[in-house]
């Protein structure tokens, strides 16, 4: 297709992928964005202070669920793509608050494509023909693999989990559904676990290096064994601007970091790094802080990524190994103190003391 260098609309933009996404995108291709967030308590508008006084940055707080809204942005701003990244996203969450997931992951990805169906027809032909929705999904929509099972791969069936993937699921469908039904210009990625910086510190890789820094207890769920594959998140990005330039449309395409890592692994590692850029004496080898707490309801024992398509189709593949991923990512938040304090709100402190501090210890 002809690369996208207008305006796009960007949901969840000032969340953990989206705000990542934002920066790359006007650095790398130069094109204004409209990003619409509703600045939830995971999105922070201070992930995107490099962009202030930017003209090429609009944001606008607001909800995908609000038709009304989403219809004006359109028609006022003509973009050639919508990126949705908004979306509940932490499974701890919804387990204990699924209604939140069935509102924004399925009900706001309704809205999103119903006015984007609408929008679409307005456009002349070239800009229909350029035109793009990527809706950006997860691999726990797959299920949960033996040990033994083959990757993940595109053509994969559905066996969600947990109320989060359930309701990624149902988006997933119906992004699937437009494109079928209505024949809109739908793209679709399904990724796996990212990290990286400005991601909310109460998902693995950000609590861990923080409780380790600060020597407080790191909870590891179960055994520690469950294994998933690690995508770091500026790679992420990179795949999903390959897809949005060249992905066929009505397509579905993986993405993972090759990078199978079992949960407990990951942990020491952290602890390790942190040990070795900030020694403290007073609290010891971080490794000790380990803590193994009752898993989690229904808790996927195994997630991985087939990359094949993505990677014979349209060239892309991850520039970044998990271990020089997970140093960047450990050197980044221990250099933002003001950032980390300024997210670790009361709310922050009452989910992890209601999810993590009173659990059981094993």
């Amino acid at each position: 297709m002809t690369s996208i260098r207008k305006t796009i609309l960007v949901t969840g933009g000032a969340g953990f992928i989206g705000s990542n996404f934002v920066l790359q995108w006007i650095n790398n291709v130069g094109g204004a964005v409209v990003n619409l967030d509703l600045l939830t308590y995971a999105g922070n508008a201070e992930n995107l202070e490099a962009l202030e006084g930017d003209s090429r940055h609009l944001f606008v707080k607001g909800d995908i669920c609000d038709a009304e809204l989403v219809a004006t942005l359109l028609h006022t701003h003509r973009p050639s793509a919508i990126v949705h990244f908004a979306a509940e996203s932490h499974v701890d969450r919804s387990i204990v608050e699924p209604g939140a997931f069935v509102r924004t992951n399925v009900q706001g990805t309704f809205t999103l494509l119903e006015q984007a169906k609408r929008y679409w027809p307005t456009l002349d032909a070239h800009e229909q023909q350029v035109f793009r929705f990527l809706h950006v999904s997860t691999d726990e929509v797959y299920g949960s693999l033996g040990p033994n099972d083959a990757a993940f791969s595109e053509v994969t069936a559905y066996a969600p989990n947990s109320p989060y993937a359930a309701s990624k699921a149902a988006s997933d469908h119906f992004a699937r559904a437009y494109y079928h039904t209505y024949a809109l210009p739908v793209l679709m990625t399904n990724c796996s676990n990212n990290y990286g910086p400005f991601q909310f510190p109460e998902k693995l890789i950000p609590l861990m290096i923080l409780n380790a820094l600060e020597g407080k207890p790191l909870p590891v769920y179960g055994d520690g064994k469950n294994v998933r594959d690690w995508l770091f998140v500026e790679d992420h990005c990179a795949a999903i601007r390959t897809v949005l330039e060249r992905g066929v449309v009505g397509e579905c395409y993986n993405i993972g970091g090759n990078s199978e890592q079992m949960n407990l692994d990951v942990v020491n590692t952290i602890c390790d790094l942190v040990d070795e850029m900030r020694p403290n004496r007073t609290i010891g080898e971080r490794r000790k802080l380990i803590t193994f707490v009752v898993d989690r309801p229904g808790h996927d024992r195994r997630y991985a990524i087939d990359t094949t398509r993505i990677n014979r189709e349209l060239g892309w593949k991850p520039t970044l190994t998990f271990k020089d991923g997970l140093r960047k990512t450990v050197a980044w938040y221990l250099e933002q103190e003001a950032w980390i304090r300024n997210v670790r709100t009361g709310a922050y402190k009452d989910w992890i003391r209601k999810n993590y501090q009173e659990r059981s210890t094993l």
